[in-house]
């Protein structure tokens, strides 16, 4: 019902050389010399791998960016297999990682269990008796991650960066948006379908008969729909100050009676005077339903909800259940392997264990150094870009260097290591596993309340293939996932990496400043730091963005969602601006005569930043991401930031009547 991840990828390899000191890609294969760079660069540089690509039958795509999650799990499962054979001395890391992995991959005593692991589960939804049992059950779930009507957790305030408080959002809904439960075009009918189909599975497996489970099912999408009806769209959720709403217990308990929330926040051990609701007309939506709707169809709801929970560590009819609702949603035509799966579910649950393993195998000291000195070099043409901006005065971009060089830059792996020493793990007992670790990862959470916020905590594991941007301790982290070819290689070529890695950095230091990180000051607050004129000019400018990219078709008359991509996009068109900058600091970057492959340094540069993107997608994935990504689909990641840049139309040769082509005065430059 939950929890349904679509990450599916494939390596790419590359044909090197070696030239002076380091291994240069003499051979940038693909590139289509018959279409013209000018009308689109995606397909210039990409056409070719991506009219032969097959994706495999186990992925929804293949490729770079969240598709190298694949060859990545692949690295992990070689570790795991290897560790798990090992007779590892109990509770250390190896012990934990190895008997977890092993345990998920005993199909033989996991289908022999069936559903008995989640019967007493089931048991205690029967015994609700009325909304505050109801009420009681839901915050104990919330502890073990089987989360349901109510979302919790703790992280920084908004505005006072520095502690740790409460929060609750809107949640309650097995479709992946609200706007899936209100569309009525032929695609979103057609998953409304399979999820209800996939819910009416659920009770069958459980006991149910068809026709009870058909009935229970249209029940539980309808309060799915009563609910979604108050949540927030996801352009409303990027307005950082609307998603604040910090308020007294005593007041919620009086606005939302039924909730009881001094109770709630008893059950969840938090002893909080106030608490940060960002999305109150859930809540309030809530409040009204568990009056409205009779607690026995709460039961149905919450039965499908907590089935739904623990579908994928149960036995194999109900794996194949989660996935026959997987393949509509994002078209992948057959399930992972075991290993694979497995893989993913050691580095979700005891990530920072296995990254230590990760780490020791796969991520060098050179390579860290290397990645320090790049992202110091795009900090400083960063500072440069601000100087120069004719937009802004004087006064904010002070205030916005000061920012700049406040960040906290996060490389490869934490300083600290979490520590799993709570964790129970049993070689033979994969559901207890998965819940022993859920309990103990909320304690984690829970034991921050209320204290000092760690700078220092990492919220991305070592080896996943990404890069964010956290505005509330302003840092940017770059786990060594994702620092491998194409992205990052320490021993190519700088316009390479300042292309691959030097885009990916600038797009990160830019979200410090993109419509949702500009309202947020040096230290992580939410405040603000512009002069009331600055910062329409950058709403001004913002507007383009939105303007420009809701243009572009990516599915017949399907659109890129501006309004829902224009931070993203934002960072896309300066990442590359600030990385192009920073490359031409460099010795090759100022070299005109040097050529590698036939190709300028300039040429190279602009050649990887389109390599990075190097994806295809099933069309179902593609609509699914359309409707609930926040960044724009690969192609447009490149062909939209580089109409944007005048040194890439001089590299190229870009003219007038070139598709890609916009007057320099209708260019969007915003840092």
């Amino acid at each position: 019902m939950k929890n349904l991840t679509f990450l599916f990828i494939a390596l790419l390899s590359f044909t090197t050389c070696k030239i002076s000191a380091f291994q240069k890609f003499t051979d940038i294969q693909g590139i289509d010399s018959t279409l013209k760079a000018g009308d689109n660069f995606f397909m210039y540089v990409d056409g070719k791998w991506y009219n032969t690509a097959q994706i495999p039958s186990t992925q929804a795509g293949v490729g770079t960016y969240m598709f190298m999650n694949y060859p990545q799990r692949i690295r992990l499962q070689n570790i795991l297999d290897s560790v798990s054979k090992n007779n590892n001395a109990k509770g250390s890391i190896e012990q934990k990682v190895g008997d977890f992995y092993a345990s998920g991959m005993d199909m033989t005593t996991i289908n022999k269990r069936g559903y008995d692991p989640i019967k007493p589960l089931l048991a205690r939804v029967e015994n609700i008796r009325d909304i505050p049992s109801l009420m009681k059950f839901v915050a104990n779930e919330e502890k073990v991650n089987n989360s349901s009507i109510l979302s919790f957790n703790i992280s920084p305030d908004d505005k006072n960066s520095s502690l740790n408080i409460a929060h609750s959002s809107q949640t309650g809904i097995g479709l992946p948006d609200r706007d899936y439960y209100f569309k009525t075009d032929a695609s979103t009918t057609t998953i409304q379908e399979a999820y209800k189909k996939y819910l009416a599975t659920l009770f069958e497996l459980t006991g149910s008969n068809a026709a009870d489970a058909k009935k229970n099912a249209i029940l539980v999408y309808n309060i799915d729909k009563q609910l979604a009806t108050s949540h927030r769209t996801r352009v409303e959720l990027r307005d950082v100050k609307a998603n604040y709403n910090k308020i007294a217990v005593l007041d919620l308990v009086k606005r939302q009676p039924n909730i009881g929330w001094l109770s709630l926040l008893n059950t969840l051990g938090v002893k909080a005077d106030s608490i940060d609701i960002g999305q109150p007309a859930y809540y309030d939506q809530l409040n009204k339903l568990l009056k409205s709707v009779p607690i026995n169809d709460w039961k149905v709801y919450l039965k499908a909800n907590s089935i739904g929970t623990y579908a994928d560590v149960l036995s194999k009819s109900f794996t194949d259940a989660t996935f026959e609702f997987t393949k509509v949603l994002s078209g992948q035509a057959v399930q992972k392997s075991r290993g694979e799966i497995m893989a993913s579910a050691v580095d979700v649950t005891l990530g920072y264990a296995l990254g230590q393993l990760y780490v020791k195998k796969y991520f060098t000291e050179d390579a860290k150094k290397r990645m320090e000195e790049l992202v110091n070099n795009l900090q400083k043409a960063y500072a440069n870009r601000i100087d120069n901006l004719d937009w802004m005065s004087d006064s904010t971009k002070q205030k916005a260097k000061e920012k700049l060089f406040a960040i906290t830059k996060k490389i490869g792996y934490p300083d600290k290591w979490r520590d799993y020493s709570d964790v129970t793990i049993v070689r033979n007992q994969y559901f207890e596993n998965v819940v022993s670790a859920a309990a103990a990862n909320y304690q984690y959470q829970l034991a921050k309340f209320g204290k000092p916020v760690d700078k220092s905590e990492w919220f991305t594991t070592p080896s996943t293939v990404t890069a964010y941007n956290n505005p509330s301790a302003n840092e940017i982290v770059f786990p060594a996932g994702i620092l491998q070819a194409p992205y990052f290689d320490n021993n190519a070529d700088d316009a390479l990496n300042y292309g691959g890695i030097g885009m990916v950095i600038g797009h990160e230091i830019t979200h410090t400043f993109d419509d949702q990180g500009a309202q947020y000051d040096k230290d992580g607050n939410v405040k603000n730091w512009w002069t009331k004129d600055d910062y329409d000019k950058f709403k001004a400018k913002t507007q383009q963005v939105i303007d420009l990219y809701s243009s572009f078709t990516v599915l017949d008359s399907l659109h890129v969602k501006g309004a829902m991509t224009v931070g993203e996009n934002t960072a896309d068109i300066s990442g590359v601006a600030v990385a192009y900058d920073a490359f031409k600091m460099t010795k090759e970057g100022q070299d005109k005569t040097l050529k590698i492959g036939g190709f300028t340094p300039d040429q190279r540069f602009f050649l990887s930043v389109a390599k990075i993107w190097r994806v295809k997608m099933k069309d179902e994935y593609l609509r699914l991401w359309i409707n609930n990504n926040p960044h724009s689909p690969p192609m447009w990641r490149v062909n939209g930031p580089l109409m944007n840049s005048t040194p890439f139309y001089k590299a190229f040769n870009v003219q007038p009547g070139d598709k890609m082509y916009l007057p320099e005065d209708k260019r969007i430059h915003i840092w």
